[in-house]
């Protein structure tokens, strides 16, 4: 059972095609008036529908359907700005420089612009009305632990959920008696609907059979950790235990996705590799004249199955009385190095490593021998990551803030775990190619990953 509203992502997109549609039929009648026709209509409208195909993955990449984005009102205004920049850019390109698409006359392009940009904006700051209409079902949780406690005030503090918890019962000081006495009483007259629960934690036992009676007065259970991940988009590692990774984890081979992912690895590290030699001499030449050090380094990381791989980078760091480029233990990046990392420009030489298989491009970031030590001793489940290839970009990198870039932190690298335990679990081909998408986003934007 889902809380969630599943359908947002597919209304949102449909209201999207809908307004660009309906901004073409206005741009139309505000041209032509009465002179309009069918011939004018359809004239128009097959190269704005394969235009609106373009679009829409313009608003994927710039995160207008993901889960959080329909909340964040106040950012709403410049993320639509931003994308429809990009795709009047586009819109350009496409009529401009492909005659066989050529609108006449161009002003047509400029107001239908104008129009699709000031429908979208207002459909979404408002039209979230449309898909919060349902009465929200009260709800009760049952666990323990801090994730727990984020997860109620994420649900109650956003309207976007279709449930309010109303009460949160802590199964570490549970007694069986209170339960009975008190929630039972309380879910009645609360007119409980949901009760969301840890049912691996063996504290639950005591009062399993007073949460078995509920399902005869139409209670719906939901487990709690698979609450935690849908919303959160992570696993929760303070409600999961051993025989959670025996149920959810494998490293069994999957003939049909093994062979995409490699594939993808194959074609696009060939490609990109290939394109990316034409900005080698100004990478090179820029290293040199900054401080006339070596242009790359070699680093080794932890890759699948714990096997140290040997990766290859542009140089970013100062250097010490060696010659030696320094890690990152405090030490700061060249002026070239630090233009290079934020544009991901010194990441370029590693697709080399991925066309040799020690990397995929997407996967979990691999990570320093030095600091694997060091957090699977102090992280629990740490080597899990190890399971599968390390990637250029992955879950963790697009949705971890806080990541520690290779300085000891175990808090925030637990967080970071948690990500990446999602993506082992639920990783596809589609998963993949949403990852990429959102790093083409991060590399334009020049934003770390």
């Amino acid at each position: 059972m889902s809380i969630l509203n599943r359908k947002e992502s597919m209304v949102l997109g449909l209201g999207d095609i809908l307004i660009f549609l309906f901004a073409l039929w206005l741009m139309l009648v505000l041209r032509y008036g009465a002179a309009l026709d069918r011939g004018i209509f359809y004239a128009h409208l097959a190269p704005f529908s394969l235009l609106v195909v373009v679009w829409l993955a313009v608003f994927f990449i710039a995160g207008l359907y993901e889960k959080h984005t329909l909340l964040l009102r106040s950012r709403l205004p410049t993320i639509v700005f931003q994308a429809a920049l990009a795709n009047s850019f586009l819109a350009v390109i496409f009529f401009y420089f492909i005659p066989y698409f050529g609108i006449a006359p161009k002003i047509n392009l400029f107001l239908y612009l104008l129009l699709s940009s000031a429908l979208i904006l207002y459909w979404r700051m408002y039209g979230y009305r449309l898909l919060y209409a349902r009465k929200k079902q009260n709800a009760i949780s049952i666990g323990t632990g801090g994730e727990l406690a984020e997860l109620v005030l994420e649900v109650n503090r956003n309207e976007r959920y279709n449930i309010r918890f109303v009460a949160s019962v802590e199964i570490n000081s549970l007694n069986p008696v209170d339960f009975r006495k008190n929630i039972l009483s309380r879910i009645e007259a609360d007119e409980v609907t949901l009760v969301a629960v840890d049912l691996q934690n063996k504290k639950i036992e005591p009062i399993l059979p007073y949460l078995y009676g509920l399902i005869f007065k139409n209670i719906q259970f939901v487990d709690i950790h698979q609450l935690y991940e849908e919303i959160f988009d992570r696993i929760p590692l303070s409600l999961i235990t051993y025989d959670w990774f025996l149920e959810h984890i494998s490293v069994l081979p999957s003939a049909g996705y093994d062979a995409l992912k490699r594939l993808m690895d194959i074609t696009l590290s060939s490609v990109l590799g290939l394109t990316s030699l034409l900005f080698y001499p100004f990478i090179i030449a820029a290293i040199k004249l900054d401080d006339g050090g070596p242009i790359f380094i070699f680093q080794e990381r932890v890759g699948a199955k714990g096997v140290t791989v040997r990766t290859i980078k542009f140089r970013t760091m100062t250097r010490d009385d060696a010659g030696i480029a320094r890690d990152a233990s405090g030490n700061k990046p060249t002026r070239v190095g630090l233009f290079l990392r934020q544009s991901r420009l010194d990441e370029l030489p590693q697709f080399w490593n991925v066309l040799k298989g020690d990397l995929s491009l997407i996967g979990p970031r691999p990570e320093l021998p030095s600091l694997v030590a060091v957090y699977e001793r102090e992280v629990p489940y740490y080597n899990v990551r190890h399971l599968i290839k390390p990637g250029l970009s992955g879950w963790a990198q697009l949705y971890h803030d806080k990541h520690p870039h290779h300085r000891i932190n175990v808090n925030e690298t637990r967080v970071k775990l948690s990500y990446d335990l999602y993506y082992i679990k639920n990783r596809s081909f589609f998963l993949d190619l949403k990852i990429a998408l959102k790093t083409l986003k991060t590399l334009l934007s020049r934003s770390g990953v």
